[in-house]
C-alpha cells in the first residue's frame, strides 16, 4: 500500500492512541497561542521545532532529522510530515489535517505548504529555532513573497516557558527516573572500570524505570576529562583518587528533569570538598533569587558575585540555569530562557530550570552537582532529589 492508504488504515484503529495528554490540555494551549497571535497581528505561525510541534499537537517521533512543520492559524492546525512519519502523526497528534510528502522528494514539500499559507499576509517563523530549513524558506519566499514572513519565535517561547500542572507532573516522573539511573550508575564506580561501564549501568536503570529515548545520552567523564565541557564516555579507565562526573536526564512523555552528581574514588580532597561547597552556595543563592518579579539577570548576578573570587582558577559556562520541558534529540535544553547576566526577563511561577553547576579546573578535574527546580513564590524548589554530597566510591577494584 502507499503512504496514503497506510495513514488511512492506521486512522481506523490507532488515531491519537499515543496522545501524551488529554485533548482538553492541547485545546487550552492552542487557545493561548491563538490569543497571542491575534494580539501580535499574525495570521499564521509556521512552526518547525519538534518541541513546538509536540507542545501544540502531541506529535512525537525519534526521526527528527527530516522536515516537519505545523501551520497554525486561527481556524486550522495542519501538520506536514514525511510519508514515513504519517503513521506516527496519526497515532500521536491532535490536528485538523495531516499532509504527507514523499521523504525522498523534497520538492513535494513546497506546493501544499504554499497553498496553505497563501491566504495569510502575516506569517510568524522562528528563525533561531531548529527545523527551519533554508531551502524551504527560500522556496516559500519565492512562491508567496518574503515580505509575509517575520520573526515570531518569542510567541510560543513566552507560553512554553511557564509549565502547566500536567507538565509539572511529567517533569516529576522524569526526575524519579533520572534519580534511579544516577543511583545505579554511581553505585558501580570502581577504579579499573571504564566510563562506559558506568554509563551502561545508568542507561539500563533509566530504561528499566520507564525512560523513553532520551534527548541526551547519559554523560559520564572522569579526572581531567571533566574539565572539558561536552565530552562523554569513551572507554576511559577510572583511576584511583579521581572524581567521576555524571549528568543524566530521563525522558517521560518527552519531558526531562536533568541532574548532575559527582563521585570520587577514594577520599575526596580538600579542594574537591571546597568546590562542592561553592556549588552548593551557588545553588542556594540562585534558588533564593528565583522568585516572581526578580529577573534572570538578578539571579545570575547574585550567583556570579559568589563565583568572582574563584574566577581566575575555575571555569564556569556563564549560564546558571536553562529552561527545561519537553524536548527531542540532540538536547534537553528547551531554549525558552536562560539564567545569565543580561537576560532581563522576570521569573514567573511554574517556570522550570536545570541549574547546571559544574566548576572545572581545566586540565585537572571538575565537580558538578545540580538539581532541576520550579519557580515558586518562595523561590526555586527542587523537582529532582540530589543530596548535594560528593559520593565516596570504592578506592580499589
Amino acid at each position: 500500500m502507499d503512504y496514503h492508504h497506510y495513514r488511512e488504515t492506521l486512522a481506523e484503529s490507532l488515531a491519537q492512541s499515543e496522545l501524551p495528554f488529554a485533548p482538553s490540555e492541547y485545546r487550552a494551549r492552542l487557545d493561548k497561542v491563538r490569543h497571542a497571535m491575534v494580539q501580535q497581528g499574525y495570521d499564521a505561525l509556521l512552526l518547525t521545532d519538534p518541541a513546538d510541534i509536540n507542545y501544540l499537537t502531541g506529535y512525537h517521533t525519534f526521526e527528527v532529522s527530516v522536515h516537519a512543520c505545523l501551520v497554525c492559524t486561527p481556524e486550522r492546525l495542519v501538520l506536514q510530515v514525511a510519508s514515513i512519519e504519517t503513521g506516527a502523526a496519526v497515532a500521536t497528534a491532535l490536528v485538523d489535517e495531516i499532509i504527507g510528502y514523499r521523504w525522498e522528494n523534497l520538492d513535494d514539500i513546497i506546493t501544499p505548504l504554499a497553498d496553505l499559507l497563501a491566504p495569510c499576509q502575516q506569517i510568524g517563523i522562528d528563525g533561531w529555532g531548529s527545523g527551519l530549513r533554508v531551502g524551504v524558506m527560500e522556496a516559500l519566499s519565492q512562491t508567496i513573497g518574503r515580505q509575509r514572513f517575520s520573526e515570531a519565535g518569542g510567541v510560543l517561547d513566552a507560553i512554553r516557558i511557564v509549565k502547566r500542572p500536567a507538565e509539572l507532573e511529567m517533569l516529576k516522573e522524569s526526575a524519579r527516573i533520572t534519580a534511579a539511573g544516577l543511583e545505579a550508575a554511581i553505585q558501580v564506580i570502581r577504579p579499573g572500570m571504564t566510563d562506559n561501564d558506568i554509563a551502561s549501568a545508568g542507561a539500563q536503570a533509566l530504561l528499566a524505570n520507564g525512560s523513553e529515548f532520551m534527548s541526551l545520552q547519559p554523560i559520564v567523564t572522569s579526572g581531567p576529562r571533566i574539565g572539558v565541557i561536552h565530552v562523554n564516555h569513551k572507554r576511559h579507565i577510572i583511576q584511583p583518587n579521581e572524581p567521576v562526573f555524571l549528568e543524566f536526564g530521563a525522558a517521560y512523555q518527552r519531558y526531562t528533569a536533568p541532574m548532575m552528581r559527582t563521585a570520587v574514588t577514594g577520599t575526596p580532597s580538600q579542594a574537591h570538598a571546597a568546590t562542592r561547597d561553592l556549588c552548593r552556595a551557588l545553588f542556594e543563592t540562585l534558588c533564593d533569587a528565583m522568585r516572581p518579579g526578580n529577573t534572570f539577570d538578578d539571579a545570575a548576578r547574585a550567583a556570579d558575585a559568589l563565583l568572582d573570587p574563584q574566577r581566575d582558577r575555575l571555569f564556569f559556562s556563564g549560564v546558571f540555569g536553562y529552561a527545561v520541558g519537553a524536548q527531542f534529540p540532540p538536547s534537553w535544553v528547551e531554549g525558552t530562557g536562560y539564567i545569565a547576566k543580561g537576560q532581563m526577563r522576570p521569573f514567573e511561577a511554574n517556570m522550570v530550570f536545570h541549574l547546571p553547576l559544574c566548576l572545572r579546573l581545566p586540565g585537572q578535574w571538575g565537580v558538578g552537582i545540580s538539581d532541576t527546580v520550579v519557580v515558586t513564590e518562595q523561590g526555586g524548589q527542587p523537582i529532582t532529589t540530589n543530596d548535594w554530597q560528593l559520593y565516596q566510591a570504592a578506592d580499589t577494584p
